[in-house]
């Protein structure tokens, strides 16, 4: 068989980068090319492909090294044993496609990750320099994402974090039985030390940054990493508390979520079907009330059912507050900003307004429907100066009342 042209290593590689969820720019330091210093920016916009957490409307060039891998993880469709079709980008490739593709407009930075090569050494060594020769020799000042490997020597880790924006380490799966079962090769505690010698090495060079002007910036967005749900048997109650374990231990900026996904020429150890989108979503919802709700992770597994998994009708917050009826209901008047946040239809924003607004004036019914979506959500769980819900929060039908309902979807909707 020829070589492969670029067009066909592009369609190769960034297809098989499509399984990592975690790409966002969001929390990297605002940088540009102003003045005519050097090339790029993480301050623009492009063909926009998703959003970050903060509203920025973000394009990467998502793409591994390499899909060749030494590995054989039963879960992915890399695996040695997998019978895809293989590619691979040199370091000059990948930086020349990059800069291409910046100069197009068509994005404001790299999302770089790899199968393994060789070795985790050798491959690591690729994916550093394919980001020194961006940084150095053209002066790129757009957003870099280097998925770093575990099993490489930890000064080539520390190479990729002076280079990169972020940096990311996939702890894979939420348990380590899971691990162990599904990825032989690799080790959670390996995995672990990693990340929290990337935690320290950001610590350290954000003080070195207070104390000296020109020490350099070490991974400025933080690091981040995924689990994949639904390939073995953790449940959601699992899934939170590692999450939780995670933030605590490593001070990531995000813990993502991916659904598995089945693959042609599975091994016999998946499960044959995929798990329903939404509990992904859900877990998404579950991280954001430990992030951004004041919620602990106990009180997130509080909202599972009984398997430990979380109700796929209803988001984790519903779910916590019917289990937890006796808290509510909640004077909007005068309870605190903690207790409003844990009203179901209010999120962060409508909870500032709120209580900036009652600051001014007694707040009504109507003044609350103004600052949330669906004010049926709220009612419930909340007391006005016109409004009491009397036995409406104890009705034994309240879930069905407040689950979404089901919409048949039409074939020609305008």
């Amino acid at each position: 068989m020829g070589a492969l042209s670029t067009i066909e290593k592009l369609g190769i590689l960034a297809d098989a980068a499509k399984y990592d969820a975690s790409c966002a720019s969001s929390g990297t330091a605002k940088k540009n090319s102003l003045g005519g210093k050097g090339i790029g920016s993480t301050e623009g916009m492009g063909i926009c492909h998703a959003y970050a957490p903060d509203g920025r409307c973000i394009s990467l060039l998502k793409i591994l090294m390499t899909n060749h891998c030494i590995f054989d993880c039963h879960y992915c469709v890399n695996r040695k044993s997998s019978n895809v079709r293989r590619a691979r980008f040199t370091a000059q490739e990948i930086a020349d496609l990059t800069l291409s593709f910046y100069r197009r407009n068509y994005i404001e930075g790299l999302f770089l990750s790899s199968g393994i090569i060789k070795s985790s050494n050798f491959t690591m060594e690729q994916m550093v320099e394919a980001a020194r020769i961006l940084r150095e020799d053209h002066d790129f000042r757009g957003y870099i994402h280097l998925k770093t490997i575990p099993e490489a020597d930890p000064e080539l880790v520390h190479q990729a974090g002076l280079y990169a924006d972020r940096v990311s380490i996939n702890v894979e799966l939420p348990t380590d039985s899971g691990l162990t079962r599904l990825a032989p090769d690799k080790d959670a505690r390996q995995i672990e030390t990693a990340m929290g010698k990337t935690k320290s090495d950001i610590v350290e060079m954000k003080d070195a940054k207070k104390r000296f002007r020109h020490a350099p910036r070490f991974a400025p967005a933080g690091q981040s990493t995924q689990m994949i749900v639904g390939a073995d048997s953790a449940t959601d109650a699992d899934i939170v508390g590692k999450a939780s374990r995670l933030y605590d231990n490593f001070r990531l900026r995000r813990v993502y979520y991916s659904a598995f996904s089945p693959i042609p020429d599975a091994s016999a150890v998946l499960p044959l079907k995929r798990p329903p989108l939404i509990r992904e979503h859900r877990l998404y919802q579950s991280d954001w009330l430990m992030r951004f709700y004041g919620y602990a992770p106990g009180e997130v597994m509080q909202a599972t059912e009984a398997d430990g998994n979380l109700p796929l009708d209803i988001d984790p917050k519903l779910a916590w507050a019917l289990k937890f009826r006796e808290r509510f209901p909640l004077d909007v008047n005068r309870a605190s900003r903690e207790e409003l946040l844990r009203v179901p239809g209010l999120g962060v924003t409508a909870v500032n307004r709120i209580i900036a607004s009652r600051r001014h004036r007694t707040l009504r019914l109507d003044d609350i429907a103004k600052l949330t979506v669906s004010i049926a959500k709220v009612r419930p769980f909340l007391i006005a100066a016109d409004w009491r819900p009397l036995t409406l929060t104890d009705r034994a039908d309240l879930r069905s009342l407040l689950a979404p309902k089901a919409e048949q979807l039409e074939l020609f909707a305008a």
